[in-house]
């Protein structure tokens, strides 16, 4: 028996991105100068208007000019410079403040900077290349991605920031992806381009995105099915920071801990710790130990060892769990200072995982997506030998 599965995702001109995307180039732009600071930045993008606010602590004091510059400059990189919103007249107002003495207390003692739950996940696609990601979400992402760099190179005109993609994979009883049944692309667009010329483009992108071999008829392919675009980002819709969870991690097919990544610095181990999940979870798939793998992790605020540590592999195992679960808590530090130090949480990395996910990336040699690293993978099998 087969079933299907479908994952959104979005650009990073959807007016969520937007606000995620901003609240993280500020946190790089803090880290900048303090490898220590901390933050919790929210944003809300609207109609001419950019709202700031949370909390920071840092021992260099950051202008509101250097803010603003940095909204601005975030803002004219993703491409909006449109009536209703654009980089060079938007209204920046700022209500950034100082962090609770509460919470600094527990993350000075070296402990979590909240308690939560998070989870990390890897699966290994039957002979297809997905970085060990389900592929609903993969392909969604690599589709959106695609269209941005030809927009920004300009490869193609008249298609705008905002974009959203949907992509539904028909799976068999084995849980392997056989094929495509309908791919979703909504993208904002100038009011001269028609949609002959939109579905042109958008089945252009689509299909350089798929598999090799992977092919997907035109009848199962929807291209701004209200047949029009124009209005769009935070003109057409509210932003909000971490509005997005879901589409920043697995797209629904791995469970999520509620917490929003974006705007945090790594003493807030909604993400540092969600970043970590992935690099164990990545780390035991690619080493063969498991065709699928999910962890969870939990804390207390204040507390820097984890409350509890959890593994399914979904029967996909090819050692024994138990051990398995042991083998990571004696490799991996899972303190917040010890998932810090590890993936050297402290740069400024984090603007560019505002979309396209946070999961599923290259790793660089600047130090960007550390935790999609395969560099335990040798030491992981070595511990079943």
């Amino acid at each position: 028996m087969t079933f299907l599965f479908s994952s959104e995702a979005v650009s990073e001109g959807h007016p969520d991105k937007v606000c995620d995307a901003i609240s993280d180039a500020i946190v790089d732009l803090y880290l900048n100068h303090d490898k220590k600071a901390r933050t919790a930045i929210e944003t809300l993008a609207t109609t001419n208007q950019v709202i700031i606010s949370g909390e920071t602590s840092s021992s260099i004091s950051i202008s509101h000019e250097e803010i603003e510059n940095t909204v601005r400059q975030t803002v004219k990189n993703i491409g909006y410079e449109q009536k209703g919103f654009s980089w060079s007249d938007i209204n920046i107002q700022s209500y950034l403040h100082k962090q609770s003495a509460d919470i600094a207390l527990g993350v000075d003692n070296l402990g979590a900077g909240d308690q939560g739950i998070m989870f990390g996940y890897a699966k290994k696609e039957q002979n297809i290349d997905t970085n060990y990601m389900p592929l609903a979400i993969y392909l969604a992402n690599k589709i959106l991605y695609s269209l941005s760099c030809a927009r920004h190179s300009k490869e193609i005109k008249g298609i705008l920031p905002d974009a959203k993609s949907q992509v539904t994979i028909e799976y068999d009883k084995n849980n392997q992806p056989i094929g495509i049944k309908k791919v979703v692309l909504s993208t904002q667009h100038e009011s001269w381009l028609n949609q002959d010329e939109i579905r042109e483009i958008a089945h252009h992108y689509i299909r350089s995105s798929l598999p090799n071999g992977w092919t997907i008829d035109n009848n199962n392919i929807l291209v701004n099915p209200t047949g029009r675009f124009v209005i769009g980002g935070p003109d057409g819709d509210t932003g909000l920071t971490g509005r997005k969870i879901i589409v920043d991690t697995y797209g629904g097919y791995a469970p999520h801990g509620g917490g929003a990544f974006s705007g945090k610095d790594p003493t807030k181990v909604d993400r540092s710790a969600a970043y970590m999940l992935r690099y164990i979870a990545k780390n035991i798939v690619a080493a063969n130990l498991a065709d699928e793998c999910t962890l969870q992790v939990s804390y207390a605020i204040g507390v820097k060892y984890p409350l509890s540590l959890y593994i399914d592999t979904k029967n996909t195992a090819r050692v024994d769990e138990k051990k398995l679960l042991n083998t990571i808590k004696d490799m991996f530090d899972l303190t917040p200072a010890g998932i810090i130090k590890q993936l050297k949480l402290q740069n400024p990395i984090y603007f560019p995982t505002s979309s396209y996910g946070h999961f599923g990336r290259n790793s660089t040699v600047d130090g960007f997506f550390t935790w999609e690293q395969l560099d335990y993978t040798e030491e992981l099998k070595n511990a079943f030998k």
